[in-house]
């Protein structure tokens, strides 16, 4: 590390410990993280909820292409989801 990274790792430290002691060591600190907590736990459970419906659609999409491949591949080879010869469901 050189002499710059130095001094910016220091003043980041520095930085951080001065809002941690903030937030943990003063009346006006604890009012606001009383405040903040209910708005992070909103973004965090919202988060969540995206993550979910990205990974159901992520799950359509993977259905949906082994579905096509299934479809454009070459009529000789057997269907693995309609065994018997059976091209569709219908």
């Amino acid at each position: 590390m050189n002499d710059r990274q130095v001094v910016a790792a220091t003043l980041v430290g520095a930085a951080l410990g001065g809002i941690a002691g903030f937030l943990f060591f003063t009346a006006q600190g604890r009012s606001l993280r009383r405040q903040l907590e209910p708005a992070l736990e909103e973004f965090v459970r919202e988060l969540s909820s995206f993550r979910g419906s990205v990974q159901r659609a992520a799950d359509v999409a993977g259905e949906s292409w082994r579905l096509l491949t299934d479809i454009v591949r070459e009529p000789a080879q057997p269907s693995h989801r309609y065994p018997g010869g059976q091209t569709s469901p219908f």
